[in-house]
């Protein structure tokens, strides 16, 4: 049998609720802040109803964390970890019916350049979930899970510096199966492959009606016929080294933009697109330098206005605190998206809390089902949930 952790035992004062209330134009939004798990275990968390109770339960590093009161099972063999010296086994953490039996499975990222895996979940039996290898080398630091095929199923996406290649991974096609297929995407190049490459992101940047896969040094022009190899690839500039990066036409005339946020030190930007005899480029605009490590970004309608914002903050000791701005509280806001008389984009931030931080990604999403949207992170602080109070 598989030992079962009690975290309400364990982490009584963790569970201590924090209220953080701010006002936003139009509506009053808040939060609750709850600390799940007061230790170390993983740099990303999502959720998904493992145990089929109708209840969003969360996954994280070693474990899933059953709704509602987030007792804690292990998913595997758990390990210690120290932020202040190293790093964890869990990077990012993604769930789906892998191989279509009905229950939510576990996708975990290790280390950027080693491997990722899925775990197979046990269907209500008290044990470790089967493991399954992915593949041995998934580099580039926000790898995606995004539907790239439209069969309805998502794909993984990320970097190989071996190959140096970008490739992207499809899910078992029958149900039972275990096997992920992988395939490159072009020509060997370094742009967004290496080990440590920063920035990632989906969007139609042509405007043909297909999403493209997008970097920080330029885009891959996505194939009506994804086996039409290799994919174009446009060398353009987007900034410094960035987590996820997310394609959206903020100043309203007519083509996609690009918001990206700094990994290790300050910014947050966002990229107007421009055209130069009909060669595609981009204008880097300023949004925020007040705070740094901005690893993880949620790009998302936070007050229902029909405008995307987005949710970001200070990944905690991304470098053990040697990155610019390293020792700085970590922080935690949301952007809301306004545009001013000429429908250029401009940004209110709004405060979460300055003791949370964020990791490698971050969920924004309704968890426990109210209608209002919660957030999650895991990172050094531990695994935290801000659950929305009011406005949706």
């Amino acid at each position: 049998m598989i030992k079962i952790i009690n975290i309400a035992g364990l982490f009584l004062l963790a569970m201590v609720f924090m209220e953080n209330t701010l006002a936003q134009s139009g509506t009053q939004v808040s939060f609750k802040k709850q600390i799940i798990h007061g230790e170390f275990i993983s740099e990303g968390a999502n959720v998904a109803d493992v145990d089929q109770d109708g209840d969003m339960d969360i996954l994280a590093g070693h474990y899933w964390f059953e709704a509602p009161d987030w007792q804690a099972h292990e998913i595997r063999t758990p390990e210690k970890f120290d932020g202040t010296t190293g790093y964890s086994h869990c990077f990012l953490a993604f769930t789906m019916d892998v191989n279509q039996d009905g229950w939510d499975d576990y996708i975990c990222y290790d280390f950027p350049g080693a491997g990722v895996y899925w775990y197979e979940n046990p269907q209500g039996e008290d044990k470790h979930w089967t493991e399954y290898l992915i593949d041995s080398m998934a580099c580039n630091e926000s790898p995606m899970m995004v539907d790239l095929d439209g069969d309805g199923r998502q794909e993984l996406v990320f970097g190989n510096q071996k190959r140096s290649e970008m490739m992207w991974f499809q899910p078992p096609r029958k149900p039972g199966d275990t096997k992920w297929t992988g395939q490159a995407i072009g020509i060997p190049q370094e742009e967004g492959t290496r080990q440590y490459s920063h920035g990632l992101g989906w969007g139609d940047i042509n405007g043909d009606g297909i999403k493209d896969i997008i970097v920080r040094e330029g885009w891959w022009e996505v194939p009506q016929d994804l086996k039409k190899l290799p994919w174009k690839f446009h060398k353009v500039s987007l900034g410094l080294a960035c987590s996820q990066m997310y394609a959206y036409d903020f100043d309203m005339d007519g083509d996609q933009d690009v918001l990206s946020a700094s990994a290790h030190a300050y910014g947050i930007w966002w990229h107007e697109q421009t055209s130069v005899d009909g060669r595609i480029g981009f204008q880097q605009h300023l949004i925020d330098t007040s705070f740094s490590q901005t690893h993880g970004v949620a790009f998302v309608d936070m007050n229902d206005d029909g405008l995307m914002d987005f949710v970001t903050g200070k990944r905690y000791f991304a470098h053990q605190g040697k990155d610019p701005g390293g020792m700085e509280p970590a922080v935690i806001y949301w952007f809301e998206l306004q545009r001013d008389e000429n429908n250029q984009p401009k940004w209110i931030r709004h405060d979460i809390d300055d003791d949370s931080g964020v990791g490698i990604h971050v969920v924004v999403q309704d968890i426990n089902g109210d209608g209002k949207l919660d957030i999650l992170n895991g990172n050094k602080k531990g695994v935290i949930v801000f659950w929305g109070q009011g406005g949706l």
